[in-house]
């Protein structure tokens, strides 16, 4: 009988990875901290190093781009969409 426990959901396992990470970033001339999951933030890197952008300039134009969503939850949209497509 499967199991619905969050590490039998999709196949998927809870990573050691899977806890949150703040880091400091400079978005158009002011610093701020974003939490994401160190898996968020690998991928964010290799989305911006794909992009020939710096991890600040990927993360301005996503801050554009968020209407209402803040800002780590906006992040995290866009490198699942990335990933997905």
């Amino acid at each position: 009988m499967p199991s619905d426990s969050p590490e039998s959901i999709g196949g998927g396992s809870i990573r050691p990875d899977a806890g949150v990470v703040k880091r400091s970033l400079v978005i158009a001339g002011h610093r701020t901290s974003i939490s994401l999951e160190e898996t968020f933030w690998r991928e964010l890197k290799a989305l911006a190093k794909r992009r020939a952008q710096s991890i600040n300039a990927l993360v301005a134009e996503i801050d554009a781009n968020r209407g209402p969503a803040n800002l780590s939850s906006a992040i995290r949209v866009f490198v699942f969409e990335s990933v997905i497509q």
